[in-house]
């Protein structure tokens, strides 16, 4: 037998491994210590082998609950809302098919990285560190860093215009950039109390996000005959062409393929029993199509509000995130303005956050080597 070939123990049954892992199990996302204890809520879960998946639980899905709503951040920034809006303002309701239909295709990117994660044990960049040769590792790394500063320059700007409008313009740009950079690693010490701490914070600004944007949606009162129509009727012209891409491009972010891989490892999964491998992966199939219907949703509020507002109207073709309170303002009044801008600075502090976490793991998984 060689030395990387799993042994048996005494009853002859083979002792698994995550795939991929010739070496002794290393935790690398997060300390033993940090993990959600998940195993051994049933008590008839023993019972069942190590072959057999134990039954659904709701009370094992909420403690898997968590990781797929901190990936959902990503769908929800700044980025995305101005893009939305725009596609709103330019093309109506015409692109909404668009949004679910990119949103669903990052479904299926975002269940991949989680499977990736909980089978192996390890996250995307700690494999093509160990996979791919020195000079494909570091391009990779790049590359990855390249596209998460990209994200962050948007989100960072985003609480910035926020903070700008909740201020009255006391505060500038710049000082709302620095005030979200200094919050942003303010909030990760959170993660110090324990990483359902943390969660519990992201589902506060994700539920902030839902309410404010839910209640533009009610108070501009959009088409919903029109708006059904623009998520079951596909349509495309060549003026809103642009709009179709920058949507699609918002919903499909590179780095939380590799945030989602290592945010799976937070929850003690026994990967030597391939039982619990895939109830693990059933319930992150659940709790992150639930956050990404949620992320669909608001989406959709920001996108049909602006459509009702401004489609057809001179203000489409220069609308953005630095004016698009102030024109939602001279349509409907004060109170819009300022909860556009609650709702857009729990976008960027959000975003923010998860970019920098998402920084963490894409730095440590490319060059740090054991």
């Amino acid at each position: 037998m060689s030395q990387n070939e799993p042994k048996s123990n005494s009853e002859n049954e083979p002792i698994t491994q995550p795939l991929l892992s010739g070496e002794e199990e290393e935790e690398t996302a997060y300390d033993a210590s940090e993990k959600v204890h998940v195993i051994g809520i049933s008590e008839n879960d023993e019972a069942l082998g190590d072959s057999r998946t134990p039954p659904f639980s709701w009370k094992k899905l909420w403690l898997f609950t968590g990781p797929g709503f901190l990936m959902s951040i990503a769908f929800l920034d700044p980025g995305n809302l101005e893009g939305d809006l725009q596609a709103g303002a330019i093309a109506g309701y015409s692109l909404l098919w668009v949004l679910m239909w990119a949103t669903a295709m990052g479904l299926l990117i975002q269940l991949l990285s989680a499977r990736l994660g909980v089978a192996t044990g390890r996250h995307l960049a700690e494999l093509c560190r160990e996979e791919y040769p020195t000079w494909a590792r570091l391009l990779l790394w790049i590359m990855a860093e390249l596209a998460l500063i990209g994200a962050d320059i948007q989100e960072v700007i985003g609480s910035a215009i926020a903070i700008k409008i909740l201020s009255n313009g006391v505060l500038p740009l710049w000082s709302g950039v620095l005030i979200t950079a200094l919050d942003c690693f303010l909030f990760l010490f959170l993660e110090n109390y324990g990483v359902r701490k943390l969660e519990a914070f992201f589902a506060v600004l994700i539920a902030l996000m839902a309410l404010a944007f839910a209640w533009m949606f009610g108070e501009t009162k959009p088409d919903g005959v029109e708006l059904l129509l623009g998520i079951l009727i596909p349509k495309l012209s060549s003026k809103t062409i642009q709009q179709a891409v920058g949507v699609v491009g918002c919903i499909i972010m590179p780095h939380n393929v590799f945030l989602h891989s290592a945010l799976v490892q937070s929850r003690d999964v026994d990967h030597r029993k391939r039982g619990r491998v895939q109830e693990a992966l059933n319930y992150y199939s659940v709790e992150s199509t639930a956050a990404l219907v949620v992320s669909f949703i608001i989406n959709l509020f920001v996108t049909t509000v602006f459509a009702k507002s401004f489609y057809g109207t001179p203000e489409a073709e220069s609308i953005g995130l630095v004016n698009a309170g102030y024109y939602l303002q001279k349509k409907y009044g004060v109170p819009i303005l300022y909860i556009w801008a609650i709702g857009l600075l729990a976008a960027g502090q959000s975003s923010t956050i998860t970019g920098t976490y998402a920084g963490q793991f894409i730095m440590g998984g490319f060059l740090i080597c054991d």
